[in-house]
């Protein structure tokens, strides 16, 4: 697929809504942010607008990085590094694998990969028992 169409013209048999370039253009800014500031920001592709091919151009374009995580927690989520760093795709999938959400997160770590404050909270509490075990 070509960039040549405008928003909204047809190309061929297809149309397209122009989206590529645009979100290109939000996640330069993004990284621009995140390097000033240190602020993350989250691209939710499934609420935009895009024409049949164009998520998959834009995924194309940002390539695949060296870092993938997979989570499976009530459906599969896959976190994906794309080829430039900080850049995240991010897939959460249900039960019956259809895509409930997909993201681009702009970011040095995917929030999803994070440990939460409780979790920690309960490994903490959990680790005295396991040491009482084992001593």
């Amino acid at each position: 697929m070509t960039m040549a169409c405008n928003n909204g013209t047809a190309c061929g048999d297809e149309i397209y809504t122009g989206n590529v370039t645009p979100i290109l253009n939000e996640i330069r800014h993004a990284l621009i942010t995140l390097l000033e500031t240190g602020e993350s920001a989250i691209i939710d592709l499934r609420a935009l607008p895009m024409a049949p091919g164009e998520e998959q151009q834009l995924e194309t374009m940002l390539g695949t990085g060296e870092a993938t995580a997979t989570i499976d927690a009530m459906g599969l989520t896959t976190v994906n590094e794309s080829l430039f760093a900080g850049v995240w795709l991010v897939t959460h999938r249900n039960t019956d694998d259809e895509i409930l959400g997909k993201f681009i997160e702009i970011t040095r770590i995917p929030s999803i990969l994070e440990s939460q404050t409780e979790d920690i909270r309960a490994a903490l509490k959990a680790l005295p028992d396991l040491l009482a075990e084992n001593c």
